[in-house]
């Protein structure tokens, strides 16, 4: 009896610990890619859905790319004329909330490339480092197309 009881018990404390959200942030990324743009375009921009399934928040910090000079977190706003502007993110951080998701898309958050060294041809693919302030880099590959 005392056998089944201790089973039971740790069935329980397994089953319990598995269905837990995860201790700290648990970063992943999904759907990058960019336009495509010639070189003589001075700039480019990277576009993807960060997801935090873990229980702490993260913030991105930084990225950079062999395809681009330099490269900032920027956002979209609108100016009083009705056209868009674009200013690096406030605070230069991009926050992903414990079990949140955060969506970077043309007219709002993007990974703005400044100084692209690379044409940004349809099919092209280039490494982009996202440094994250808890979780670290994380290597994606951005896919150039044309808007998905």
């Amino acid at each position: 009896m005392k056998k089944i009881l201790w089973m039971t018990f740790f069935v329980v404390l397994l089953t319990s610990a598995c269905s837990s959200p995860a201790a700290g942030p648990q970063i992943t990324v999904e759907g990058v890619w960019g336009r495509n743009s010639p070189k003589m375009a001075s700039a480019g921009a990277f576009y993807m859905q960060i997801k935090n399934s873990g229980s702490e928040a993260d913030h991105l910090i930084s990225a950079s790319s062999e395809a681009c000079g330099n490269v900032e977190l920027h956002e979209s706003y609108m100016l009083e004329d009705g056209a868009m502007g674009m200013r690096p993110v406030e605070g230069g951080m991009i926050e992903i909330s414990a079990g949140g998701t955060v969506e970077l898309k043309v007219g709002g958050l993007h990974v703005m490339c400044l100084d692209k060294v690379a044409d940004f041809e349809i099919g092209d693919k280039y490494p982009l480092t996202l440094v994250f302030e808890t979780t670290g880099e994380k290597i994606v590959e951005v896919s150039i197309q044309e808007e998905p």
